[in-house]
């Protein structure tokens, strides 16, 4: 496959996923909640939501600052295993 094929494709997929809004902390802590995790730690720089599953247990550190970056956001998203879209 030739690169700028390659390039349309990825800008395609990228139109279609839709743009991140830029969320606080206490933002997406919310979000979270509403997909049953709850805060378990506040203290210090960062926020500690967890949920239980039957056998384990998800948990997820979010920075408590006023904007969160893109990449650390992608992160929350995957660790929580909540649609992106309920982020956007």
């Amino acid at each position: 496959m030739s690169v700028s094929i390659m390039k349309s494709m990825l800008l395609i997929w990228r139109l279609l996923l839709g743009r991140l809004k830029v969320l606080s902390g206490k933002e997406i802590c919310k979000i979270l909640q509403r997909h049953r995790f709850q805060e378990v730690r506040g203290k210090g720089s960062h926020i500690i939501m967890q949920k239980k599953i039957p056998g384990s247990t998800i948990t997820v550190p979010v920075p408590d600052h006023k904007e969160i970056k893109t990449g650390t956001l992608m992160s929350i998203i995957r660790q929580s295993g909540i649609q992106r879209s309920k982020f956007e």
